[in-house]
C-alpha cells in the first residue's frame, strides 16, 4: 500500500479521504480546521500541522480545496507541499480551478521533480461517499497509470484527457453543461407554476423523455419546495461558471448561455445566497418574474 496524503477535508474531501483509508492505505491528513481531521484520525489517519508535513510523509498527495488561490497556497506556499515532497512524489489535485493556474503550479512543481495531475471530479457528495466519482485527468499519462489503482478507490469513471490543464478544461465543460441545465430546470419549474400546473408532475413526465437529466431530477423538487439547504453551495457554481467565462475570453469565443447563468449566480451571491444550494437560482428568477435585465 502506498503512503498517501490528503489536504482539504470539506464536504467532498472528507468522504474521499475515508475511502482511501477503507482501502487500507496509510493516510496523512491536513485541514484548516483541526476538528475536521478528528473523524479520520479515529479511523487511523495521521493529523499533520501543514501541507509540508503531509508531503514529507507521502508518496502521493491529494488536494481538494476551494479555488486556484487555495491550491497555490497548499502546493507552493511558505509551508506548502513543494517544501516537503521528495522527487518522484505525485500531487493529485481534485479541486476545480483554472486551467492556466493548474499549468503554472504543475510547471513549478516539475522543477523540483514533483509530478502533478489535475483530476477534478463530478458526482457530488453522494459520489464521493460511494466512491463512484467521475474523474477527468490532465497530466503525464504514465503518471496517471501509476496512480490509477489508487484513483479507483475514489471513482468509477477515470479518463485521461490530456496534458496538465486538460482535466480542468473538461471540468469547465462539465460545469457549463450542468449549470445551464439547472437554469433550464428553474425556468421549467417557473413556467409550470405560472400556468397553475404541478411542477413535480411535470418533472416526472419529463424524466421519461429526452429532457431527463440528473439536474432535473435533483434540483426541480428543491425549487418547487423552496428548499435550498442542500449540499451544492451556489458560491461554488458561481466560481466555476466564472472560470468558464474566463476561458471563453482567453479564446475569443462567446458563450451567451453561460454569461446569463453567471449573471443569475452573481445576483444570488449579492442577495446573500452564497451558501444556499445552487437551486436557489430559482429564487432570483422568480423574484424577477423571468426578467433579469432592466428594460
Amino acid at each position: 500500500m502506498a503512503n498517501l496524503g490528503f489536504i482539504g477535508l470539506g464536504a467532498m474531501g472528507a468522504p474521499m479521504a475515508r475511502n482511501l483509508l477503507k482501502a487500507g492505505h496509510p493516510l496523512a491528513v491536513h485541514a484548516r480546521r483541526a476538528e475536521a481531521m478528528q473523524p479520520l484520525v479515529q479511523m487511523g489517519a495521521v493529523a499533520c500541522t501543514s501541507p509540508r508535513e503531509v508531503a514529507e510523509r507521502s508518496e502521493v498527495v491529494f488536494i481538494m480545496v476551494t479555488d486556484t488561490q487555495a491550491v497555490e497556497l497548499v502546493a507552493l506556499g511558505e509551508d506548502g507541499i513543494i517544501h516537503g515532497a521528495k522527487p518522484g512524489t505525485v500531487v493529485v489535485d481534485h479541486s476545480t480551478i483554472s486551467p492556466a493556474g493548474t499549468r503554472r503550479i504543475a510547471a513549478t512543481l516539475k522543477e523540483r521533480g514533483i509530478a502533478m495531475l489535475d483530476a477534478p471530479v463530478s458526482g457530488g457528495v453522494g459520489g464521493a461517499e460511494a466512491g463512484t466519482l467521475s474523474i477527468m485527468v490532465g497530466g503525464d499519462e504514465a503518471v496517471f497509470e501509476r496512480v490509477k489503482p489508487i484513483l479507483s478507490c475514489l471513482g468509477k469513471t477515470l479518463v485521461h484527457i490530456g496534458t496538465n490543464g486538460a482535466g480542468q478544461v473538461a471540468k469547465a465543460c462539465n460545469q457549463l453543461a450542468l449549470i445551464i441545465n439547472q437554469m433550464g430546470v428553474a425556468e421549467a419549474v417557473l413556467l409550470a407554476e405560472k400556468n397553475g400546473v404541478d411542477p413535480l408532475k411535470v418533472k416526472d413526465a419529463l424524466m421519461g423523455g429526452f429532457a431527463a437529466s440528473r439536474m432535473l431530477d435533483v434540483q426541480a423538487p428543491k425549487m418547487a419546495a423552496r428548499d435550498f439547504s442542500g449540499k451544492i453551495e451556489s458560491r461554488l457554481h458561481h466560481k466555476d461558471i466564472l472560470i468558464v467565462l474566463e476561458l471563453a475570453k482567453e479564446l475569443g469565443i462567446r458563450l451567451p448561455a453561460s454569461a446569463l447563468a453567471a449573471e443569475m449566480l452573481t445576483k444570488l451571491q449579492e442577495s446573500g445566497g452564497a451558501k444556499k444550494d445552487s437551486a436557489a437560482v430559482f429564487e432570483i428568477l422568480a423574484q424577477a418574474g423571468g426578467r433579469l435585465h432592466k428594460s
